[in-house]
Order: C-alpha cells, then sequence, then structure tokens
C-alpha cells in the first residue's frame, strides 16, 4: 500500500486557504512609490574650526554652572526655583504623558485575557407563546474567559512602541532644556539686577557732580563772576540726574519682580532678593571638539534626534499595515452556561469557541498609502527640525564665544576712555574753581564721562549674560542620552 501523504486537520484548511488567497492580492494595496525625502545632516559636516579657534583648553560647563558667577544669593534663588515652578511641572506632565503613551503602545503588542459573568432572566406572556414556554420564567447564567492576541508579523506594533519610546525620551530631554532655561532666564535676570543697580550709582555719582556744578555756580554768581545762566545750567544738569536715577530705581523694582515670577511666586517675594555682589565674568572657551561631540550636550539637538528616530519607526509602523495580519481575537474564547445556577460548574455546561482572522487591505479608497505619506511626512518634518536645530546650536555657540570675547576687548578699551574723560573732568573744574576755565568748560566734560560711566554698565552686564549665554550654548553641563546614529536608511527599506 502507497504511503498517505498527512493531511491539515480539517479547521486549518479555510485558514490556509485564506492566508494564500491574501497573499496574492498583496499588490492591490501598495506602497511602492512613498518614500521619505529627509537626510538628517552630520554635525561634523558643518565646518566650525575657524570660528571656535583657540578654545581647545577650554572644559564643558558644570551642571551647577552659576556657581562661576560668585553670587550666594544667585545660587540660592537657582537652587529655589528647580525646585518646582508652573513651568518646570508642566514639562514634567508631558514626560508622564509619554511614558503613558509609550505604555499604551506597548500594552497593545501584549495578549489579554479578561473574565465575564452573565445572568439573563426571561418570561414571555402566554400571548405570545403557548404552555410550557409561555407563562413561564426561564434563566441563563454564564462565566466566560476571553483570550485576545494579535500577532505582530511584520514589527507594526513593535515600530509603534519604539516611536512612542522615541517620543518619551525626547520629552525626557525637554524636561531637562525646561530647567537649563529658566536657570539661565534667572541668572540673566539677575544680571539685569545687577545692571540697574549699577545704573542708580552712575546716576547717583552724575547727580553729585552736578550738585557740586550747582553750588559752585552759586557761589561765583554771589561773588558777581557769573550770571543766572550757569545756574539754570547746572539746574538742568541735576534735573536730568534725578529723572536718571527714578528710572534705574523703576527697573530694580521691574527686574526683581521678573525674578519673583521666574521662581513662581509673587511680587513680594522680589522685595527680599538682595543688591547682587559683584559678580565674575569667567574666560570665554569651548571644548576643542569636533561639533558632534560639542553638540552632544546640548538638550534641543538630542530631543531633536529622538523624535528623527520617533518618526523613522512610524514610518515602519505605517508600511506594515500593508501586509496581512493574523488576529486571534477570540482564540479560545471558553465559557460556561446553565439554565440552572447548581448546574453552571457541571461538564455539560462548558462551550468552547474559536476563531482566527486573517486581514489584507485590498482597496482602502487611499487610507493606508495617505497614512504613509503622513509618516513620511512627519519623518521629513522631524529631520528638518533637527537640521535647523543643529545648525541653530552652533551658531548660538559661535556667537556666544565671540560676543565674550569682543565684549571684553570693548570693556578695555571703554575704562581707558572713562579714566580719561574723568581726568578731563578734573582738571575743568579745578580750572572752574580757580577762575581759569567756563562752566561750560566744565559741562562738556562731563558729558562724555557719563556717556561712558553708563555705557561701562551696559558692557559688563552684556559680558555676563553672553557667559551664561555661553554656558547654556554648550548644554548646561547636562548629561543626557543621544539615540544610536547608525541607523538604516529607510528610504531603501522593502516596500509593500
Amino acid at each position: 500500500m502507497a504511503p498517505t501523504t498527512p493531511r491539515p486537520p480539517r479547521g486549518l484548511k479555510p485558514v490556509l486557504s485564506a492566508l494564500a488567497i491574501a497573499l496574492l492580492v498583496a499588490g492591490c494595496a501598495s506602497s511602492r512609490g512613498l518614500a521619505p525625502e529627509g537626510r538628517p545632516l552630520d554635525a561634523d559636516s558643518l565646518q566650525s574650526q575657524r570660528s571656535l579657534a583657540g578654545a581647545s583648553d577650554a572644559a564643558f560647563p558644570t551642571q551647577d554652572w552659576w556657581t562661576t558667577l560668585g553670587d550666594a544669593q544667585l545660587n540660592a534663588l537657582i537652587n529655589e526655583a528647580l525646585q518646582g515652578t508652573p513651568g518646570l511641572d508642566a514639562a514634567d506632565a508631558r514626560v508622564r504623558q509619554a511614558i503613558a503613551q509609550a505604555g499604551l503602545a506597548d500594552a497593545a503588542r501584549k495578549p489579554t485575557l479578561s473574565a465575564s459573568a452573565q445572568y439573563v432572566g426571561v418570561q414571555l406572556p402566554e400571548t405570545l407563546a403557548s404552555p410550557p414556554l409561555g407563562g413561564s420564567y426561564t434563566d441563563i447564567a454564564m462565566l466566560g474567559l476571553t483570550f485576545r492576541y494579535t500577532f505582530d508579523l511584520w514589527g507594526g506594533e513593535k515600530a509603534k512602541w519604539q516611536a512612542a519610546v522615541g517620543q518619551t525620551r525626547a520629552a525626557e530631554i525637554d524636561a531637562q532644556a525646561a530647567r537649563l532655561t529658566l536657570s539661565s532666564n534667572i541668572a540673566r535676570a539677575y544680571v539685569a539686577l545687577a545692571q540697574a543697580f549699577d545704573a542708580n550709582d552712575t546716576a547717583k555719582a552724575d547727580h553729585s557732580r552736578a550738585a557740586q556744578l550747582l553750588d559752585l555756580g552759586r557761589q561765583r554768581v554771589a561773588a558777581g563772576l557769573d550770571n543766572q545762566l550757569q545756574i539754570r545750567n547746572a539746574e538742568s544738569a541735576v534735573a536730568s540726574a534725578e529723572q536718571q536715577m527714578q528710572a534705574s530705581e523703576h527697573e530694580i523694582e521691574v527686574t526683581r519682580n521678573a525674578l519673583a515670577a521666574l521662581l513662581g511666586k509673587g511680587p513680594d517675594r522680589g522685595r527680599d532678593i538682595a543688591r547682587p555682589a559683584v559678580l565674575d565674568a569667567p574666560t570665554p572657551g569651548v571644548p576643542g571638539v569636533l561639533p558632534s561631540e560639542l553638540l552632544g550636550h546640548r538638550p534641543d539637538v538630542v530631543a531633536a534626534r529622538w523624535r528623527v528616530q520617533s518618526a523613522q519607526h512610524g514610518i515602519k509602523a505605517s508600511k506594515a499595515a500593508f501586509y496581512p495580519s493574523v488576529n486571534l481575537a477570540a482564540l479560545p474564547a471558553l465559557a460556561v452556561g446553565a439554565g440552572d445556577l447548581g448546574d453552571i460548574f457541571s461538564g455539560d455546561a462548558l462551550q468552547l469557541l474559536g476563531t482566527a482572522a486573517i486581514n489584507m487591505p485590498i482597496f482602502d479608497g487611499g487610507r493606508l498609502r495617505n497614512q504613509l505619506m503622513k509618516s513620511d511626512a512627519d519623518y521629513d518634518l522631524a529631520v528638518a527640525t533637527y537640521n535647523q536645530t543643529l545648525v541653530g546650536a552652533l551658531r548660538e555657540v559661535a556667537d556666544a564665544l565671540h560676543a565674550a570675547r569682543s565684549l571684553d576687548g570693548q570693556i578695555v578699551s571703554a575704562t581707558q576712555a572713562r579714566d580719561a574723560a574723568q581726568s578731563a573732568w578734573d582738571i575743568a573744574t579745578s580750572r572752574y574753581r580757580a577762575g581759569l576755565g567756563t562752566q561750560l568748560d566744565v559741562l562738556a566734560a562731563q558729558r562724555p564721562l557719563l556717556e561712558l560711566d553708563r555705557q561701562l554698565t551696559v558692557l559688563r552686564a552684556q559680558r555676563l549674560a553672553a557667559s551664561i549665554d555661553l554656558d547654556r550654548a554648550l548644554g548646561g553641563g547636562l548629561v543626557i542620552t543621544a539615540p544610536d546614529s547608525t541607523e538604516p536608511n529607510i528610504a531603501k527599506a522593502s516596500t509593500p
């Protein structure tokens, strides 16, 4: 007798047949011709050696970079703010949202088992049905377990989960970036407060000089050496200095209010902030490393890179939707049911149902192609954002470095000019006291002195702000994890 070929179980034949038919018509819904266009820039291809030259001895900032400014009150203010503000709370809430979304995507990949219990009672009137059906009460009790699972044959569900994980990583880094932004904004506002106090000192010094000139003018008028014109000129200079004092005092109060708001507190908190100490402006420098390493410390760059990777997984998930799927949404469904509660656990009450479904997109009105087009566009947008962030980040580093170096030179020149102006004013005042010069000579010497005092106040504040900007541009000492940049070219991935 010839050997017989084993045959598959009868219940499996329909499944295999359906799968074969689905594979035959797989070309009806196709992703052919669709591919993303964006390509992430290689950071090291952005030439910056000449712009950042002479910075090889510098180190990256520490996580508490603001301590280099040398003010204990500033340290306390930033530490207070980092304990929690509405802005930080919002960033942390977005992280929790992203974590939950990743958890939902992960849960969709796993089997589920649920239990149910049901009791149904029915009594039909005899007007609708004759006895024994009519007029009697019938009840049914059911207990059931349902198992559901969808095979992730093409990795689409895993890709969705990986995309959600990428968004979570980006949100976590965004939360760190929010802390860096908050600390740098507080430091900048603190520098502005110091500048307002310095401007107030300048206005007071100018007021003192103008008042001395007014007293001298009155003495000379009383002695018959000058007329009222000199008195009026001196009075005008005193009034102008008083206006500058009032403006700087207003700036002090406004800046204190801004600091209180950054701390997440009411304006009264700002009144407790004392005058800043003399702040230090650290020597500017950038580590002599490749741009990829330099910018790998910046949270905005790394977060943008995570979003590129997330969008890449989104494309894979959209492509997987073009392939057949096997859904065991009700295999098996185990239940027991009986018309008498006493019989519900008997063997005769057992019910076992099994179903399997194979789904294959054929004609869907273009839904899948449009979804893939959207995923491609999301990827291109993420890449464009990353590239733009990369270029902008390198520019911020170069700008902050150049600003700090230029301001150091400007401060030296302005200080020399201010010393010369002070000497000229001293000479003009001495000559006026001795009757060898006029009040106009003194006023002419006072104007450049006042202007240079104001200019130095602004330059010193700008130099401190440049130090803050440089630390922030270098990532503020954050330690963050970037995604693997050696990923396959998704444009060349298999196409259904």
